[in-house]
């Protein structure tokens, strides 16, 4: 089973719990780059007071304008970008008793923007560091990498098919525009994820809108681990029709 999402800056736990859902992520990283999404920035939210944010955001160089894929959009200052990245999240998260876990995050971002200046890779690891925290570990693979039809539900059901996947696993923001012909000609199942809403639980209360680092720091690794699988167990297997 197969999610296809952009790689987003340490995400919110709306989206992560979608990829660890799934068995295989396949990073849409050839599409047009969106600087009010999130693929260049986090939205960090205080831990005593998650109403309290901040966004985390990595100055991006577009070299072909509006037309730079997500693949090509190229941090302005990697150097910059670390030391605001290690001394926000340190200071939204440095109190937690989870920080331990947090921190192994941060430092696999960190090393990251010592070594690259390209986006993608940076919140792929992002994404990823979170995920094995959680104890995912399902693959990785780019879409940058697979050929594709251009239309944007044929794009995603070749994707699904030329790695092998069984079901397609999607979102409630995708859904709304998912044209499910094109996976029904392949075979391929599309399957309905959502995460909770109105349930009075802060988890879910914000998982939409601020990183999942937040979750992380209330109740560590183990236990938003095993909310992830809860959450997958009970909400997966509702097919799209």
């Amino acid at each position: 089973m197969c999610a296809i999402h952009q790689p987003n800056l340490f995400p919110r736990l709306s989206t992560l719990a979608k990829l660890f859902a799934a068995d295989r992520w396949i990073v849409l990283d050839d599409v047009q780059f969106t600087r009010r999404d999130y693929q260049h920035r986090a939205r960090l939210a205080a831990l005593d007071d998650p109403g309290r944010q901040q966004w985390l955001t990595f100055p991006t160089n577009l070299a072909h304008g509006r037309a730079t894929t997500i693949s090509q959009a190229r941090l302005v200052d990697p150097g910059r970008s670390r030391r605001t990245a290690e001394l926000l999240v340190r200071q939204y998260y440095g109190r937690s008793r989870h920080w331990c876990a947090v921190r192994e995050v941060l430092d696999a971002v960190l090393y990251t923007l010592d070594t690259t200046d390209r986006v993608a890779h940076v919140t792929r690891t992002s994404t990823i560091a979170l995920l094995t925290a959680l104890g995912w570990s399902g693959d990785v693979l780019d879409s940058s990498d697979i050929p594709t039809r251009r239309g944007r539900s044929e794009r995603l059901a070749d994707l699904a098919a030329a790695t092998g996947s069984t079901h397609y696993l999607c979102g409630t923001g995708g859904l709304s525009y998912l044209d499910v012909g094109p996976f029904e000609a392949r075979a391929i199942p599309v399957l309905s994820f959502h995460t909770p809403v109105d349930t009075g639980d802060p988890l879910w209360q914000w998982a939409r809108r601020i990183s999942s680092l937040w979750a992380l720091s209330q109740i560590g690794p183990e236990a938003l681990g095993n909310r992830l699988t809860a959450q997958r167990e009970a909400r997966l297997l509702v097919p799209r029709v």
